[in-house]
């Protein structure tokens, strides 16, 4: 019996089939890759787990928050939403409960990346390099690049969502508190992600009024449109980085400056044109990296 590839081939050959067009997959940004944790709180994976309905048919899809070295699940947690607002709220009790990470690893989707920001940025990462920490973001249709929070994330889908558990934060906890405590990992010698887990000596004293970029001079992003001051002309750089300060450094090029975010390069403003280049990912700069102060 002739295979589905010979199949194939006749029909191909017989111009009876029509070549399907590949999307592209789009990327938010990749800013750092490769980066694997050896102590506890050099990186954090974030995602939401994939939706499921509960007993009374109502959506779940609860955040996660993971870290890296040692495996602790340090947010299991039902939102109303996935907005802006709501993720940077869970953050907020997060970093107080347990200082600041290294670095955070996420996927590309809303709203830890955006596939038309500057550099994927949004208002939650701009956020997040404004504090310090530096971003991660798997390939775009890659979930091994964040391999251990998928399985993590299995282990949810098995014993959570197959009992149609919803919005009850109660079991939630439990969950994750059994997770923690309980069932020890062999990657780790056989001990508990509790065992391992210890919070970071980074604490974390609120959100900064602005970022102080040393002697660079300065311009403020405006908090709604994006743009920036320069001269007498209006610059558009990105609503991400709204309400901040990015630091400007002259280049070689006379007619060039680096744009900076925190530790950053953002772009280059263009004297001449009064615009705004944004930077092509992996192109590198000789200048040194600003020493930024929240």
């Amino acid at each position: 019996m002739a295979s589905e590839s010979s199949f194939k081939r006749v029909l191909e050959r017989a111009g009876l089939t029509q070549r399907r067009k590949i999307r592209r997959a789009r990327e938010g940004g990749r800013l750092a890759s490769g980066l694997k944790a050896e102590r506890p709180n050099e990186v954090w994976t974030v995602d939401f787990k994939g939706w499921w309905k509960d007993r009374e048919g109502l959506r779940v899809e609860p955040l996660t928050v993971r870290d890296e070295a040692s495996r602790m699940l340090l947010e299991l947690r039902w939102l109303p939403d996935s907005r802006t607002e709501t993720v940077r709220e869970r953050f907020e009790r997060l970093f107080e409960r347990h200082g600041l990470p290294g670095a955070i690893r996420s996927d590309n989707g809303a709203p830890f990346a955006s596939h038309q920001g500057l550099l994927g940025l949004t208002r939650l990462s701009a956020w997040w390099l404004a504090l310090g920490i530096s971003l991660e973001r798997s390939r775009p249709g890659c979930p091994q690049d964040n391999g251990a929070h998928e399985r993590m994330h299995r282990d949810v889908r098995r014993e959570l969502q197959a009992g149609r558990i919803g919005r009850d934060q109660a079991a939630f906890d439990l969950w994750r508190e059994e997770y923690n405590h309980e069932r020890p990992h062999e990657a780790l010698g056989m001990k508990t992600p509790g065992e391992i887990y210890q919070s970071s000596p980074q604490c974390y004293a609120g959100t900064p009024e602005d970022l102080d970029y040393g002697g660079m001079d300065t311009r403020r992003v405006h908090e709604r449109n994006g743009c920036i001051s320069h001269g007498n002309e209006r610059i558009a750089i990105s609503s991400a980085l709204g309400g901040w300060s990015v630091g400007l450094c002259p280049c070689p090029d006379q007619d060039l400056q680096e744009v900076w975010f925190s530790r950053l390069l953002v772009g280059h403003l263009d004297e001449k044109t009064a615009s705004f280049r944004p930077i092509n990912r992996g192109r590198k700069t000789g200048q040194p990296q600003p020493e930024v102060t929240p």
